[in-house]
This record gives structure tokens, C-alpha cells and sequence, in this order.
């Protein structure tokens, strides 16, 4: 049966962070190839002057209404708009049959308000690596509590890692739990073409420190002691100024290449036009990169974090420690052709058969039916 679907999030892609939560997004626009999905979102601008701004635009099919709310220096304040923000974009909308909320943010106690106000049911997706294991110390208490709070009211919390679902059942919360992975278009990220360029290694992110993009070029600068038939080409929706200085005082700009934020179309392209992907990351969730990168038919290299050992396996990358010398000894290996990884078209096909819009879509069907058909 097809039923109407509201997806809100903590984070979702707007005029003030393009990129933001553009996961959730791909989740949304999976589940709309079998269910009536709208999408609403609230969050706060302290440059506009009016108190609430409505933004309501068809994008990919899906109606997405994100409510901007005038931001304060005063947190309190700001939630309470930033409710009242949804509360406005909800009467706007379709009466949901379920609501699919994202990240376990005091925001989407906004679902429980729904469930209790309306006798809506919701499911949570839970994508944030604060709830990991490693991280869980810098939360405080109330965040803790309020997670509760909503997981305890959710029909299902839905890690998109099964490392991240084992962590979440240590806190004791009396809910159900199923993970569900991220999605890639796999049309939009489809297989490469033999190429005869210059091998080039590839890593896109958001340049924070925990990506440690300077470490990536500083193995990069290590190994052209040894070869010049490499680039690397490094950039995305971050601090590419700084990467900029580090390459020019170093004299690389002939073979590190480093590039702004791209549009989804770009980094597909730039994925196909590469030989091997590098993430290099002091702690992940379940990155969508790395399925991006396999579903183009190339390979990885990869910290063995988080969820990335259910991405990454000898078939497909290296799991590496996050030590700066394995990321050089491991670069070297694949430049040298010493690692056999399957072919690219097999790439592909392992993430169409696990990771692909209609594949995710099914098993968000499978919980949404399970819920909706119990009576």
C-alpha cells in the first residue's frame, strides 16, 4: 500500500548549508519511489528580519518546505521558534500517515509532539557518529535524555550502521532497532569507462579535522619521493584555502590538485575519472562517499572505523589503521598494482544489490508496512 510519508530532520540541505544532510535527502527520494513523501524543515537565520520565512519548492519531485525562523543569541528562544516553525510548515503539508524523522536532535522532539497531538506514528533514522561509543562522553545529560525521549516513543530507531546500532542498544532504550544503510543513485553514480589519464588518487569531504586532509597530502608528498605517476586530487565543502597554502609551500600544485564544494553530478564524474578513493577519518558512521566511490567502480582506502568495516572488505579496498605511515605504505601498494581488487563492474554490482535507491527503498517499505499494518 502506499502511504504518505513526512520526513523532518536535525539537518537537511538549505540556502545556509547546501550540503548539509543531503543523506537524509537520497533517504527521502528513495522512499518516494513507492510512497507519497514530503519533506519539512526548520532552522534558524540571524540575518533575516522577519520572524518566519517560507521556502516551498518541488525538488526531484518531493515537495520540501523548510521554514526559516529569525535566530537569537538565546538557545531557548531559538527552539522555541524553531518548533513553533514546524508546527506552521505541518499545517501546510499533507496529513502524514508516518513520519520519518533524522538525528535524534532535540528537533525532532517535534515527532513526539505529532504522535501524541495526532496519533501519528514515527521511526527516527539515526545517522550522527556523537552516538558512537568513542564520542559518547562529550555528550551532556540533557542530550542523552532527550534522546530517550524520542527513541522511546519511535516504532523503530534506525542506525544506518550496524556498529552504530550496537552502541545505541547499550544505552538501555526500550525501543525497537533495525539498521538500514545509506543509498546511492546508482544511476547518477554509474560505472566508469577505461581510462588511460595519469593514476589519480581522490578524497572529497568537508575538510574537517577529524577527514585529516593534511595528512592525506602529506602522505601524498611522502610517496612522490618515490613516484611522479600519481595525482591527488582533494577538495569539497570546506577549508580549501588552507589545503591550498600547504600544497603551494610544499611545491606541489603540479600533482595535488585541490578543488571546491561540487554539485552531486560533479562528484560523480570526479569519481569515475579516479583510480582510488581516500578516506582517511579518525571516526565515521556508514559515509556514503565510500559507497559512492564502489558504485563508479572504484576502489578504496579507508580507516577500519565505525561502520566502514561493512563497506570496505579485501575485495573492493585496504582497511588501514590511522597511522599516517599506513596510509602512505598502503597508497604505495595500490600504485604499484601489488592489491587485486574485484573488477570495477562488480564494484557496481555489489552496491546496486545492498545499496541502491530501490534496494533501500524496499526495506523502509518492509518497517512503514509493519507499523502501519498492524491493525
Amino acid at each position: 500500500m502506499r502511504y504518505k510519508i513526512l520526513f523532518i530532520s536535525s539537518w537537511f540541505p538549505n540556502k545556509l548549508e547546501p550540503t548539509n544532510g543531503n543523506f537524509v535527502q537520497r533517504h527521502a527520494e528513495a522512499v518516494a519511489r513507492l510512497h507519497d513523501v514530503e519533506i519539512l524543515h526548520s532552522i534558524g537565520d540571524a540575518t533575516q528580519k522577519q520572524t518566519y520565512l517560507f521556502d516551498d519548492q518541488i525538488i526531484n519531485g518531493i515537495r520540501i518546505l523548510i521554514v526559516y525562523y529569525k535566530n537569537s543569541d538565546n538557545p531557548v528562544l531559538n527552539f522555541i521558534r524553531r518548533i513553533k516553525a514546524y508546527k506552521k510548515g505541518f499545517l501546510l503539508l499533507q496529513k502524514p500517515d508516518l513520519v520519518h524523522a533524522n538525528v535524534l536532535h532535540n528537533s525532532m522532539l517535534f515527532a513526539v509532539y505529532l504522535k501524541r497531538k495526532f496519533k501519528i506514528p514515527f521511526v527516527i533514522t539515526e545517522h550522527w557518529s556523537g552516538f558512537l561509543k568513542i564520542n559518547r562522553s562529550q555528550l551532556s545529560k540533557p542530550q542523552l535524555l532527550i534522546a530517550k525521549q524520542i527513541a522511546t516513543n519511535a516504532e523503530y530507531v534506525l542506525p544506518v550502521s550496524h556498529y552504530l546500532l550496537n552502541d545505541l542498544k547499550e544505552l538501555g532504550w526500550p525501543t525497537k532497532f533495525k539498521a538500514i544503510g545509506n543509498v546511492v543513485d546508482t544511476e547518477l553514480f554509474h560505472l566508469k569507462s577505461p581510462t588511460n589519464n595519469i593514476f589519480t588518487f581522490l578524497h572529497i569531504s568537508n575538510l574537517i579535522q577529524l577527514k585529516n586532509p593534511e595528512k592525506i597530502i602529506a602522505a601524498a608528498l611522502k610517496l612522490r619521493k618515490e613516484f611522479d605517476n600519481f595525482e591527488l586530487h582533494i577538495g569539497g565543502d570546506g577549508d580549501v584555502e588552507q589545503l591550498n597554502k600547504m600544497v603551494a609551500e610544499n611545491n606541489a600544485k603540479h600533482f595535488i590538485k585541490t578543488f571546491p564544494m561540487l554539485t552531486l553530478n560533479e562528484v560523480a564524474a570526479k569519481m569515475r575519472a579516479s583510480d582510488c578513493f581516500v578516506l582517511f577519518s579518525d571516526y565515521e558512521n556508514f559515509p556514503c562517499v565510500l559507497l559512492e566511490s564502489l558504485s563508479t567502480g572504484t576502489p578504496a582506502i579507508a580507516t577500519k572505523v565505525g561502520g566502514i568495516p561493512e563497506i570496505i572488505n579485501d575485495s573492493n579496498g585496504l582497511l588501514i589503521s590511522n597511522n599516517q605511515n599506513d596510509l602512505y605504505e598502503a597508497m604505495k601498494k595500490v600504485l604499484e598494482g601489488k592489491v587485486d581488487f574485484d573488477q570495477p563492474q562488480d564494484l557496481h554490482e555489489q552496491i546496486e544489490e545492498h545499496f541502491s535507491m530501490n534496494v533501500i527503498a524496499k526495506k523502509f517499505d518492509m518497517v512503514y508496512q509493519n507499523i502501519l499494518n498492524k491493525g
